[in-house]
């Protein structure tokens, strides 16, 4: 493990400077799952709840949220993001739905952040509009599953699949 760069010599909290970083393309790709009840997601599926379009909704704001990472995490910079993604795959066998969030940027820090931000509020917005017909739901398995750029370059989290078609090798 490195040095952390978030505290300065004396042990305080910090906003890494970044200016003297190379501006360089970087992508993060993050996933998380919802768990229900199946006939919830039955009625995502079918379109039949109340609220409205589950996932237009929770795309909308996972999007809305990556945006928002540098005011919802302290020391997070606010970036210029190029393109954010948000995409779900339902699983009627196990009653989820995994959530993909990709974000890219051009810049001289990474975008993990939001990724991971763009997810998590995705989850809670699949949550808060089923939370009427199914308060048994859990939001699962956040995680950064890759990120590309920057000093530290290419990372896979071991035992991800980058494409949910292909098998993990």
């Amino acid at each position: 493990m490195t040095d952390l760069t978030h505290f300065d010599a004396e042990g305080k909290a910090i906003m890494v400077d970044v200016g003297e970083k190379e501006s360089t393309h970087r992508v993060a790709v993050a996933r998380g799952t919802v768990k229900m009840q199946p006939e919830t997601l039955i009625r995502i599926l079918d379109n039949q709840m109340a609220k409205g379009d589950v996932f237009g909704v929770a795309r909308l704001a996972g999007i809305m949220a990556a945006k928002k990472t540098s005011e919802l995490i302290p020391l997070c910079h606010p970036l210029m993001i190029n393109s954010i993604t948000v995409d779900f795959s339902p699983d009627p066998d196990s009653a989820s739905v995994e959530i993909e969030a990709t974000v890219k940027v051009n810049g001289q820090t990474g975008v993990e952040m939001e990724a991971l931000t763009a997810v998590s509020v995705a989850g809670l917005t699949i949550y808060d509009m089923c939370k009427a017909i199914d308060k048994t739901m859990r939001i699962d398995k956040v995680r950064l599953v890759e990120k590309m750029g920057g000093r530290s370059g290419h990372f896979i989290n071991s035992g991800e699949s980058i494409n949910p078609e292909e098998p993990v090798k």
